[in-house]
């Protein structure tokens, strides 16, 4: 894809959405010049802002790239079998992937200057040589974290490869009645083992399974190491993203005991609405996520 005419693109639909916002009311600061600026503030205070490839899921991973690109935003997080490219369709993201697409990958996202930080959620399994080929793959590609929900009787072999491969494992909560909806169940499962191990929290599945983000953020101290960031419409079943910011999650409030914490790490935007123009409404988010960090970097 040309990265030009994505930007160009991408830019015309934040411009229109900004302004139907203003129109509105409901975001009169939230201006299209924001659009593809990133979060300088944000990196300050050690937290890199990217994409979920998921958000684009309806997309290749190629263009998921262009699209993180065009935000301004230097991370990725891929996700297991997401078409690699128009080009390429037939191949999927993950650790079947031979060493030659390997490199092309790896060259794709040189050029675009995104860095692939996270894999996930993919499974792991307690039989390690099925588990190596996960933690290969990371290595090889140069990610840092991989996004799991795992079974209980293979959190001690996926503790050891953390060691011996210095690569984390964040157990992500998908939302009741899945393992790990509860931070309790991830905490248990962290307990005795490696500080590698620990939480991927994802924000609006919490909300999702009317659990309070911000309370499962305090009881989480210390042991989160990436996030799924969003912010929902309501909690409950049923509800979907909307920009950080306008929803129920009080992001602001958030952010502001991740300072407390001293949390460093990475911030997943995982945008599962609006599929096929999402965009803009992602660049009014980190644009907004950016705006509290300057905030905080004063307080």
């Amino acid at each position: 894809m040309n990265h030009s005419i994505e930007r160009r693109t991408f830019l015309k639909a934040a411009s229109a959405a900004s302004a139907a916002l203003v129109s509105s009311g409901l975001g009169a600061r939230l201006v299209a010049a924001e659009a593809g600026g990133g979060t300088p503030h944000a990196e300050k205070l050690g937290w890199r802002v990217g994409c979920q490839a998921y958000s684009f899921n309806r997309f290749t991973f190629y263009e998921a790239i262009d699209k993180v690109a065009s935000l301004g935003l230097g991370y990725i997080e891929a996700y297991p079998g997401q078409k690699l490219s128009a080009e390429k369709p037939d191949l999927k993201v993950g650790d079947g992937l031979s060493a030659e697409v390997r490199a092309e990958v790896k060259k794709k996202l040189a050029d675009s200057k995104v860095k692939l930080v996270c894999f996930g959620v993919v499974g792991l399994s307690k039989d390690e040589g099925d588990s190596r080929k996960v933690f290969d793959f990371a290595k090889d590609m140069g990610i840092e974290t991989i996004v799991s929900e795992p079974s209980p009787d293979a959190l001690d072999t996926i503790s050891k490869l953390c060691d011996e491969y210095q690569i984390n494992v964040a157990i992500h909560n998908h939302p009741k009645p899945s393992r790990y909806w509860n931070p309790d169940t991830v905490l248990e499962a962290c307990r005795g083992r490696t500080r590698r191990l620990g939480a991927c929290a994802d924000t609006g599945h919490w909300m999702r399974s009317d659990i309070n983000p911000l309370e499962a953020i305090k009881k989480l101290e210390g042991k989160i190491i990436s996030f799924h960031f969003k912010d929902l419409n309501r909690y409950g079943q049923g509800a979907h993203d909307v920009p950080w910011g306008t929803g129920k999650a009080d992001v602001r409030a958030i952010l502001q005991e991740l300072k407390r914490q001293g949390f460093r790490g990475v911030f997943s935007a995982e945008y599962e609405h609006n599929w096929l123009n999402s965009l803009p409404e992602i660049a009014q988010s980190v644009a907004f996520f950016d705006r509290v960090a300057a905030e905080l970097q004063k307080s």
